[in-house]
C-alpha cells in the first residue's frame, strides 16, 4: 500500500477499537472553530521568487487553472533552519481570483510544489476544493499539505496539516465525503500513521493508529470544523506487520 502525497478517499471514520476518552475531554472539544476568509494584501509584498504551481484534475493537467507561489519573505536562523513566507495566488480561467498567504517555519530548499482539484481522485471534477502540497521530493521528509475551498472568487483554507512518507512508514491524514459530492455540505478527516514498533523484537512489526478526528461543515458560505476525538491523542490501535499494512 502506497502512501500518496495528497489526500485520498478512505472509509468512514470509524469507532472500531477505539479508545475511551474521559467527558470532561470531550465536552472541552466541542467548541465549533470557523474558517476564516482571505483576504487581498499584496500591495507592499516584495517577491523574492515566483512558482508556477500546476493544478491537476483526474491526473490531467489544467491548461487555465494554476497557481503562483511568490516567495516573499526568507529567513535562517543560527541553526541553519530557514523559514519562509508565501503569497498563493490562485488564477481560473488564465485570471487571478484570489490570494493566501502562508507561512512555514521548517522549509527545504528544492521543494517542490503539486496541486489538485477535489477532496478525493473521485470528487476531482468540478470541485471548489484545491489540495496543494509542498515538500523536497524524496523519503523522509515532511510535507506541508493545505486545503482550500475558492468559491465565487472567495478563497477559504479549510485546513492544513503535515505528511511524511519513508519506506512504507509515514504519517498523513484521510478524507471522507460520505455525500460523493464534488461540493459537499459536510466531511471528515483524520490522521493516520504507521510507525516502527520500537519496543518489538521484530523489526518488521508496526502500530497503525487513527487520531485527530475532525469535522467539517459549511452555512452559507462560511465553513467551520470541529475536533471530534481528544488532540494529538490515538483513539485506535492496531498492531500489524509491515506487508500485513501495505498489503491492504
Amino acid at each position: 500500500m502506497k502512501i500518496p502525497l495528497l489526500l485520498f478517499s478512505i472509509l468512514l471514520i470509524g469507532c472500531q477499537n477505539t479508545k475511551s476518552t474521559e467527558t470532561e475531554a470531550i465536552a472541552a472539544l466541542a467548541e465549533i472553530q470557523e474558517i476564516s476568509i482571505e483576504s487581498e494584501d499584496s500591495a507592499d509584498d516584495k517577491v523574492i521568487k515566483t512558482d508556477t504551481v500546476a493544478i491537476y484534475v483526474n491526473e490531467e493537467q489544467s491548461s487555465k487553472d494554476y497557481i503562483l507561489a511568490n516567495l516573499i519573505e526568507k529567513k535562517v536562523d543560527e541553526d541553519s533552519i530557514v523559514s519562509v513566507k508565501f503569497r498563493l495566488d490562485f488564477y481560473q480561467n488564465k485570471k487571478k481570483t484570489a490570494s493566501s498567504k502562508i507561512v512555514i517555519n521548517s522549509f527545504d530548499n528544492g521543494s517542490d510544489w503539486v496541486a489538485s482539484y477535489g477532496l478525493t481522485s473521485e470528487t476531482s471534477k468540478d470541485s471548489p476544493f484545491i489540495q496543494i502540497s509542498v515538500g523536497y521530493p524524496a523519503c523522509g521528509y515532511t510535507h506541508d499539505n493545505y486545503l482550500y475551498y475558492l468559491k465565487n472568487n472567495t478563497l477559504q483554507l479549510v485546513h492544513q496539516w503535515k505528511t511524511m512518507s519513508d519506506s512504507g512508514w509515514g504519517s498523513w491524514v484521510e478524507i471522507a465525503n460520505p455525500s460523493k459530492n464534488a461540493d459537499p455540505k459536510s466531511f471528515y478527516c483524520k490522521t493516520v500513521a504507521f510507525t516502527p514498533a520500537d519496543e518489538d523484537e521484530n523489526l518488521d512489526m508496526g502500530i497503525l493508529t487513527h487520531s485527530d478526528s475532525i469535522s467539517f461543515e459549511i452555512k452559507g458560505t462560511q465553513w467551520s470544523k470541529r475536533l471530534l476525538s481528544a488532540k494529538d491523542k490515538a483513539y485506535f490501535e492496531k498492531k500489524m506487520t509491515f506487508d500485513q499494512f501495505n498489503s491492504q
